[in-house]
């Protein structure tokens, strides 16, 4: 297990450094310090391991519940925000799943994450959160999409420093089309809970108390 997360690791960093074509087998092998027999063990080839990743990346999906879904929703994409500007799983997803999207045989984590974001908009919608004319499945491929479109707005910007503010602005755009008025003023675009613990930049903070309030915006 331990040469898994290794290879596993190690390949990570590579395709996120390099691109899910640019990687390969020897470099990986290089990085990880183990053998071909070692790698080939767990990851028979280089699309396996490609999996592998997407498979580990989706683990940051759960979320504490609290008294808020739709605040949980919020909590989850900012604490993969924060992930993406460090975390060579998720750096080397994204582009797992942009360079294969349009191959024959595409590698991505869409469905997967749209699951998710669907099941927090249903919970919240029962909750009497989220408007009962809104469906969930499909502003969960809404946010899923958009999402994927601002990280990597973000990167090519910034190399990702922005990618918080970003993901902010996103979810202040969708919010006041989704949430009951009661819960709209209640939402911090910038999620909540212990952000030091999750990796948070102390202007990420600064901003998010700078910025004017979701159900005035």
């Amino acid at each position: 297990m331990r040469t898994r997360a290794l290879v596993l690791r190690a390949g990570a960093e590579v395709i996120a450094a390099r691109g899910y074509e640019g990687a390969t087998i020897s470099e990986i092998l290089e990085h990880a310090g183990v053998t071909k027999g070692a790698m080939y063990f767990h990851f028979p080839s280089k699309q396996a391991l490609a999996e592998a990743v997407i498979e580990e990346q989706t683990n940051i999906s759960t979320v504490p519940v609290t008294m808020s879904r739709l605040q949980d929703a919020v909590d989850l994409s900012q604490r993969v925000a924060r992930a993406l500007q460090c975390d060579p799983l998720l750096q080397a997803g994204t582009r797992i799943a942009v360079e294969t999207g349009f191959g024959d045989e595409p590698i991505v984590p869409y469905q997967q994450w749209t699951d998710v974001f669907r099941s927090l908009f249903a919970s919240a919608q029962e909750a009497g959160e989220v408007l009962p004319t809104v469906s969930p499945q499909e502003t969960a491929e809404t946010f899923v999409s958009s999402y994927l479109g601002v990280q990597l707005f973000s990167q090519a910007a910034t190399n990702r420093e922005d990618v918080c503010e970003r993901v902010a602005a996103l979810w202040r755009h969708l919010l006041p089309g989704i949430a009951t008025p009661g819960v709209l003023a209640r939402i911090d675009p910038y999620g909540s809970g212990d952000h030091d613990e999750l990796g948070t930049a102390p202007e990420h903070d600064m901003a998010r108390h700078e910025t004017t309030d979701v159900a005035s915006s």
